[in-house]
């Protein structure tokens, strides 16, 4: 057994922890790894944000000739190079994750910094047992646990056969060999959609199966509507999907279930399973660490990120941040949350908060999605008076430009005090677009602030929010 100042789960948003600041002070860094390679650098540089981006971008030029009629220029698509696409995002990562692992195991600045890679679980309060990757096991105490452990991608366990086929998961689709000619995708959020896209604008015949009635249902209604109309011309949409069971066959897999009673079965050369993330406080067995966790598995805690107990108070010199305890799972959020819980450790005094800010998100498809705040369905089931701004594309300059004739942006404020409650855009650069709003919110500007304040620039796609805030002006 052996005692440290700190140790730190996980090697995410984590990686940024440990500083000059805390010389002197001795670390475990203890990191299972990501993906089943178990590389080291979190989810989102090894199997979330990164890769899936750099996939993105290359899927929207791969969709190009689509379009570029519309627009009198002739395009074609003459071939898909995936290994080159795959070596050329992994080449780059691999090395960033590698070059991160040498530099905490080797490099002068971590002499402190004991790196551990393996799987740790709590043996009792403030005591973990690390079964190493290599084999073997230690024992670790601290009088400080930083845990930044993460997610990894579920499985739906009521599926009969789902777990037998072996089914892709966002932490290996993107290193297959080869693409299939064809895939389903169970799941219809997040992930599930930046999939669709990227797969489908490289050329593979997706089938993408929703739960509800509608893709991204924990969007704006509005904009999951919209999203599900513009998908469904590139994609297969199966709404209102009960899946039963799941197989795999010589010619690929079989997933039947019901739609409004009826049996259905779809077939495709591969399935992709996007149907959420568990947080890894099960494989902490956080309990016995006294640690509570909600029923999903999220790791308890305050607004000051300490960890809360199983009576429900703060634990002393306990933290947590990220996947493992936030609703949220983004990576911005945990790059805050974990400065957060760094800021609390070295001054115990002077406790700052998390839950401060407006947490804004962002869609990767095609069109892009962006959101922050409340919705209107939200707001108004707070029974909050409000007014409700909706801009077209279609309604500006370089909306013109676009041919734009989806996408929008939408408000939401209060009715009496002009507060911005909430905001939502589809569209070209949503992305970016949704910032000038977040940063309304999180300063408490009214959409008058906004928009008389400040030139906006003639024709740009910023316009696109002047003429919204414009609509609710006074």
């Amino acid at each position: 057994m052996t005692h440290y100042d700190i140790a730190l789960i996980g090697s995410g948003s984590g990686n940024s922890f440990p500083g000059p600041e805390f010389a002197g002070k001795t670390i475990a860094y203890i990191d299972r790894g990501v993906g089943p390679d178990r590389v080291f650098g979190g989810t989102c540089l090894n199997v979330g944000c990164i890769p899936t981006k750099m996939f993105v971008h290359t899927a929207d030029i791969a969709a190009t000739p689509r379009d570029a009629l519309r627009f009198g220029v002739a395009e074609t698509l003459d071939g898909v190079d995936w290994p080159a696409i795959r070596n050329r995002i992994f080449g780059r990562i691999d090395a960033i994750s590698q070059g991160g692992l040498e530099y905490r195991e080797t490099h002068a600045d971590n002499r402190d910094v004991t790196v551990l890679r393996g799987t740790a679980r709590f043996t009792a309060p403030k005591t973990l047992e690390v079964a190493l990757n290599v084999g073997g096991t230690e024992t670790v105490t601290a009088d400080t646990i930083v845990i930044g452990a993460g997610s990894r991608p579920e499985l739906p366990g009521h599926i009969e056969g789902l777990v037998e086929t072996e089914p892709l998961t966002s932490d290996t689709v993107m290193r297959i060999d080869a693409l299939p000619a064809s895939i389903v995708i169970l799941g219809s959020g997040v992930i599930a959609a930046e999939f669709a896209h990227i797969l489908s604008g490289l050329g593979v015949d997706v089938t993408i199966v929703a739960r509800s009635g509608t893709l991204l249902r924990g969007q704006d209604e509005d904009i999951a509507a919209a999203f599900t109309r513009a998908i469904s011309d590139r994609c297969t949409v199966v709404t209102d999907f009960r899946a039963a069971s799941a197989r795999r066959t010589a010619e690929g897999i079989e997933l039947r279930g019901t739609v409004d009673g009826a049996e259905r079965t779809l077939r495709a050369a591969e399935l992709l399973v996007a149907t959420g993330r568990r947080p890894n406080s099960d494989l902490l067995d956080v309990a016995a660490g006294g640690i509570a966790a909600r029923a999903n598995g999220r790791v308890r805690v305050d607004g000051f990120q300490r960890v809360l107990g199983l009576d429900g108070e703060p634990l002393e010199g306990v933290w947590a941040f990220g996947d493992v305890s936030s609703r949220h799972q983004l990576k911005h959020v945990a790059n805050h949350e974990m400065r957060i819980v760094r800021h609390n450790v070295l001054h115990p005094e002077d406790l700052r908060r998390s839950d401060t800010m407006p947490v804004p998100h962002g869609i990767f498809t095609a069109p892009q999605i962006a959101a922050v705040g409340m919705t209107e369905a939200e707001a108004r089931a707070l029974g909050r008076e409000i007014r409700v701004a909706r801009q077209a594309y279609a309604g500006i300059a370089f909306g013109w430009a676009l041919e734009d004739t989806t996408g929008f942006a939408k408000i939401i404020v209060d009715a009496h005090t002009g507060e911005i409650l909430g905001a939502h855009i589809l569209g070209e650069q949503a992305t970016v677009l949704i910032q000038l709003l977040v940063q309304a919110m999180s300063l408490g500007q009214t959409p008058a602030d906004l928009a008389r304040t400040q030139y906006w620039i003639h024709p740009a796609l910023t316009e696109l929010i002047e003429n919204l805030l414009l609509q609710l002006d006074g």
